[in-house]
């Protein structure tokens, strides 16, 4: 005869974790039908303070302030030839 070892199950799949579970899924959903107003009279503010992070994210991917020449207009010159090279205008 074969003995298997036992499978034992998670504490969120025993019967006290899946009540917890269901607790919180109606506390989130309550939560979140009493807040709303507060939640999305907060999300202007959450796009003005993405855009510092933005700013930085995206700078990264040509080199960020001060890699140029020093010569702004130059450095503006060349980017848009770099981007706008082969169309016609």
């Amino acid at each position: 005869m074969v003995q298997h070892p036992s499978v034992e199950k998670g504490w969120f799949r025993s019967r006290a974790g899946l009540g917890f579970l269901a607790f919180l899924a109606i506390a989130a959903f309550f939560l979140f039908t009493e807040h709303q107003a507060h939640f999305f009279g907060f999300l202007p503010y959450l796009l003005l303070l993405a855009c510092p992070l933005l700013h930085l994210f995206m700078h990264r991917k040509h080199g960020g302030h001060g890699k140029g020449t020093g010569d702004h207009a130059k450095d503006h010159a060349e980017h848009g030839k770099h981007h706008w090279e082969g169309r016609d205008e």
